[in-house]
This record gives structure tokens, C-alpha cells and sequence, in this order.
């Protein structure tokens, strides 16, 4: 008699699984953010980031997100907690390099209108989180208000200005700041006086948390020909000692405040160090640029050659300024 054959099932690999249900779980939050969502919001899946970055590199998030409002906003962070789906906020891209496996899970962009809002009142600017730092400093200008002129010489929005700190020209955004409005994780809004709010060099630890909104700037009286002259002065030394190729701004912290970093990676003979389309800049040794088909692979490369460089040759130790986000192709 013949004993029938009994087949083990074969193994599933636990990374195949887990991919499948991360899958799900993005179809699932798609379906709901566009029953939920206004249809003025933009829903969209596997959309190409390198498009959005200053540096031109990186692979496709799984649900991008540009609410219409704060309700929007405060509604897709409720569907991204209930499916345990991340949440990663895009400002202009600066600043940031994308790995080209690009983000899992979903982008958001405080791109639209409700969020770009610029309003003038006596001294006080108001600002949304979208609201681009170059256009914050001309309607300031028009209004004949000074002290946000260093703004001209900062790519990108508020919202990154206000989570980074930024600053250029010696002056550092949360120098203007009287007051920031901000979204909790949970969809709370907060409004808090600047003092109340811990800042640091080129971070500001509350919005690793929470999302910046928009926040409310004090300006000073001043003549619109001083503040234009200031403006022009600072956008001329943007543009002769920055190269014009696509780039993420500095790449590395100043490690000593006497030593900037691009000096010394000049020092160290690194301009032109290529890796494929990824270079040091020749014109500012601290800003990598994308040459043309550059991958994100190529950048973080040779950012690791340039940091080994730095600890054989001088014991330093760089670390770096642009924010390094999701995974390898």
C-alpha cells in the first residue's frame, strides 16, 4: 500500500513577508486618505522625489501627501498612526539627500497655499512653514522691514529654516522668531513663544517630533534701498562662492568653530574628488554637487571617502549637515 506523499510548505522568507504587508498597508492608507482627504489635497503613490531635492537624486516615496489645509494634515497623521505607516515632511528639498531605494511610507509636502501664506502686520511677519525664505525677505523689503535680509542667501521654506536653525551671514532664523505654531504627532496644534522653544546649532529638537506650521517673525524698521543694498550684497556672495551645479548645501558641520569645514577639505586637496557624476565642488570644497547623472549611491560614497580622508590625515571627525533619508536601491 502506498503511503501518500506529504509536501512541507515551503519556507517564507520573514523580508518577502514583511515587504508584502508593508504593501498592503500603503494600499490600505491610500484608499483612505482619498476618501478622507478634500479633493484640493494631493494623493499620489510611488511619487519620484529626486524631482523635489536641490540635489536631483533619490528614488520614489510610497504615498506623497500635500494637504490643503490643517485639518488635512491633522487627518493624515491619524490614518499614518492607526495603518503604523511613517511619516517623513519634504520642505523644498534642500538640504536633504534621498537614497535610491527613496522613503517608505508617506512624504509630506507643506507646499500649497494654506501653507506659503505671507502676512505683514507693524513688525510682525507671519509666515506659513511653505512659505519660501527668499519671498519672506522681498515682502519684508517691500514693507520696509530689515533684520530677515540673511533669508536671500538660504534656499528652501520656512518650515526646513525653522527645524534646522538655518542661518547664513552670521544671523540664524530662530534670531527672528517671536513665535512658532506647530502639529503635534497627534494633530494638536500649538502656539509657543520663542523663549519656550530649545533650539541648537543647526537644530531645533521639538520639530524632530512635530511639524512646523509657520511662526510668526519680528522685523526692524529700516530704509528699503539699506535692505535692498544688504540683500543684493549677500545673494552676490551666494553666487560666486557656491557653485551653481545641483548640490544639498554644505554637506558637513563646521567640526571647530575656527575651522569651517570647506576649508578643510581644501586643505586636504579634496576639490574635484569624483565618485561616477558626484563631485567636491571646486568653487566651495563643502558642497558635493551632482554633475548630471549622479546616483544618491555616488554622493554617499564619496561622502564616506571624504570623511575617511579627514580622520586619517587630520583626526577629525566630520559629521554631516544635510539630512541622509531612506534606503538603497
Amino acid at each position: 500500500m502506498n503511503t501518500p506523499l506529504r509536501l512541507s510548505p515551503e519556507p517564507v522568507d520573514p523580508a518577502i513577508e514583511a515587504a508584502a504587508a508593508h504593501a498592503e498597508d500603503i494600499s490600505n492608507a491610500f484608499r483612505d486618505l482619498q476618501i478622507v482627504l478634500p479633493p484640493d489635497t494631493v494623493v499620489r503613490r510611488d511619487e519620484p522625489l529626486a524631482r523635489r531635492t536641490t540635489l536631483r537624486v533619490g528614488g520614489p516615496a510610497d504615498l506623497f501627501i500635500e494637504p490643503s489645509s490643517d485639518n488635512a494634515l491633522a487627518s493624515t497623521l491619524e490614518i499614518a498612526h492607526l495603518r503604523g505607516i511613517p511619516v517623513f515632511l519634504l520642505g523644498r528639498g534642500s538640504n536633504l539627500l534621498v537614497r535610491d531605494g527613496g522613503i517608505r511610507g508617506i512624504v509630506l509636502s507643506l507646499s500649497h497655499p494654506h501653507f506659503s501664506r505671507i502676512e505683514l502686520q507693524g513688525e510682525r511677519i507671519t509666515a506659513g512653514a511653505g512659505a519660501r525664505l527668499k519671498s519672506i525677505a522681498h515682502e519684508a523689503r517691500r514693507a520696509g522691514l530689515g533684520g530677515v535680509e540673511f533669508f536671500e542667501g538660504i534656499p528652501g521654506c520656512l518650515g526646513g529654516a525653522l527645524r534646522m536653525n538655518a542661518g547664513a551671514m552670521g544671523a540664524w532664523t530662530f534670531d527672528t522668531v517671536e513665535e512658532l505654531r506647530c502639529m503635534s504627532p497627534s494633530g494638536q496644534i500649538l502656539t509657543l513663544p520663542a523663549q519656550e522653544v530649545t533650539v541648537e546649532y543647526r537644530a531645533c529638537p521639538l520639530l524632530r517630533t512635530h511639524i512646523a506650521l509657520g511662526a510668526v517673525l519680528r522685523g526692524r524698521p529700516d530704509d528699503a534701498d539699506v535692505i535692498r543694498a544688504k540683500m543684493d550684497q549677500f545673494s552676490n556672495k551666494r553666487w560666486t562662492s557656491q557653485p551653481n551645479q545641483p548640490s544639498a548645501g554644505c554637506t558637513f558641520k563646521n567640526p571647530q568653530p575656527t575651522l569651517p569645514a570647506g576649508r578643510l577639505l581644501d586643505e586636504l586637496g579634496l576639490k574635484g574628488t569624483r565618485v561616477g557624476d558626484a563631485m567636491v565642488s571646486d568653487v566651495h570644497a563643502n558642497f558635493f554637487v551632482n554633475m548630471g547623472q549622479a546616483r544618491a549611491a555616488d554622493i554617499l560614497e564619496l561622502i564616506e571617502q571624504v570623511r575617511t580622508r579627514a580622520r586619517e590625515l587630520r583626526g577629525i571627525e566630520l559629521e554631516t549637515e544635510v539630512e541622509i533619508v531612506g534606503e538603497d536601491a
